[in-house]
């Protein structure tokens, strides 16, 4: 019996909802770091990235598709990422 075809692709509206609730997620986490907020999050945002490369990698997703998939979600994290170590050095000096 063959295997039925399973989309590999979910909707953009799952994949921003996905983005939504980690990276809620992840305010609320750096929220209860011992090391700063900023600190926290940006090491968070850290493993956030590394694990949206992973997953897309195990999951053999296209890089440059139409659709978003977890290397468009690491680009997105990327950004915040930068952003958020950028506010903390302004804060530091």
């Amino acid at each position: 019996m063959p295997f039925a075809e399973t989309p590999t692709e979910l909707s953009p509206l799952r994949v921003m909802a996905r983005f939504v609730v980690r990276t809620s997620i992840l305010l609320v986490f750096a929220s209860f770091g011992t090391i700063g907020f900023g600190r926290s999050l940006a090491a968070l945002l850290w493993m956030t990235i590394i694990l949206c490369a992973v997953l897309a990698t195990i999951r053999r997703e296209r890089v440059f598709t139409a659709g978003l998939n977890h290397w468009d979600e690491m680009v997105a994290y990327t950004a915040l990422y930068c952003g958020v170590m950028e506010l903390n050095q302004l804060s530091a000096s």
